[in-house]
């Protein structure tokens, strides 16, 4: 079993940056993809951003590549989402997510590609 924890959301205004936190603990070791959802009210879950754990290979969705950077510190079982250029309309509960699978297509965008999910944290962006 894998643990996540998130951390790092708030309130910030339209072209402001926040950075999250996601702690794994437990089989960490099994671990092949780790990425980031959001899921807005009255919306459904969609894909943000991945890190492969082998090599830090990243993919992001359109409406966050180039503003959001994930990054990961292995050291620490730790990945980072550095969200910058903030807009309204990623207000939006933000999830960690973790997979022991990477799919061959190197596009982990689905929520079928992980297994594990932490509780979520809340970005607001003010316009």
């Amino acid at each position: 079993q894998v643990q996540l924890v998130e951390s790092g959301g708030g309130l910030v205004q339209a072209g402001g940056s926040l950075r999250l936190s996601c702690a794994a603990s437990g089989r960490t070791f099994d671990l092949n993809a780790m990425g980031w959802f959001r899921q807005a009210p009255r919306k459904e879950r969609e894909f943000g951003a991945a890190i492969r754990c082998l090599d830090g290979n990243t993919y992001y969705a359109d409406p966050v590549k180039g503003r959001f950077t994930i990054s990961r510190d292995r050291a620490k079982n730790t990945v980072y989402l550095q969200m910058n250029s903030l807009k309204p309309e990623d207000t939006a509960f933000y999830y960690c997510a973790a997979g022991t699978r990477y799919p061959m297509n190197n596009r982990p965008s689905r929520p079928t590609d992980y297994d594990y999910w932490g509780q979520g944290t809340q970005v607001t962006v003010s316009s």
